[in-house]
């Protein structure tokens, strides 16, 4: 059963496989379709993920995985570039 932790993966994966970036709605589209088994098969994450995967961008904010959302355009997450 899935829990909100692997959210953070999965976003990472939409955001890798989406060019470094992308609307939340997409990336969100994306987690669904590549993990949508899971999270039917994830009691209360079912209902709650939407939520939960904004959660998770946070935490990829707080590790310096993506930009913070004061640099980002509204609406869209994106990878910081690595140096």
């Amino acid at each position: 059963m899935a829990t909100k932790h692997d959210l953070v993966d999965w976003l990472y994966d939409a955001l890798s496989n989406s060019g470094g970036e992308g609307r939340i709605a997409e990336l969100c589209k994306y987690v669904w379709e590549m993990h949508e088994n899971e999270l039917r098969a994830s009691g209360d994450l079912f209902y709650t993920w939407q939520y939960d995967i904004r959660w998770a961008a946070h935490q990829l904010r707080k590790k310096g995985v993506i930009q913070s959302d004061t640099l980002s355009k509204k609406g869209v997450w994106k990878l910081k570039k690595i140096k």
